[in-house]
């Protein structure tokens, strides 16, 4: 069962006395796995968004559709992961390493998003959501010639972590 032949291939021509046998059974493959397709998508998606799509015969313009309403969705998504990753504050309530692999992880959503975060700001980022007991720390770091990875300073502040501790 080919489910996705009507997403890889357009709609075939329409059938005539002189279509060769390939040609409709190629067609009646296409027209059941477009009609599969579509009721899977009407079932699964949300009656609340379901509401906003237009009724359509072809599963590709069923998802341009789709893809078109939540458009919106991402660059909201993107403001509110940008706000979070830039406010985020280390309060000890998890280790370093779980903070530094948090806001990696909501530099990873904002690049599926097309917003990429380079290492060296996302550095930047995790050194200012330091508390001022890691100041000592932020100081050599500015001291340095040499640019960060991300991996770097997570692995060093797990230290300085346990350093403070004591």
């Amino acid at each position: 069962m080919d489910l996705d032949l009507a997403l890889l291939n357009d709609k075939p021509t329409a059938i005539t006395d002189t279509s060769s046998t390939d040609e409709k059974s190629f067609h009646k493959a296409w027209e059941r796995s477009n009609r599969l397709n579509l009721m899977f998508m009407r079932m699964t998606i949300a009656n609340n968004i379901k509401s906003t799509i237009p009724q359509t015969e072809s599963t590709r313009e069923y998802l341009k559709f789709v893809e078109e309403r939540f458009r919106p969705a991402d660059k909201s998504l993107a403001g509110t992961l940008m706000a979070e990753l830039t406010t985020m504050k280390f309060d000890e309530s998890r280790s370093m390493q779980n903070h530094s692999i948090e806001m990696t992880n909501i530099a990873g959503k904002l690049q599926t998003l097309g917003m990429k975060v380079d290492d060296s700001f996302l550095v930047q980022f995790i050194l200012n959501s330091l508390p001022p007991e890691y100041g000592p720390f932020q100081i050599n770091y500015n001291t340095i010639k040499d640019k960060w990875n991300v991996s770097e300073p997570s692995s060093m502040l797990t230290q300085d972590e346990s350093r403070l501790k004591k």
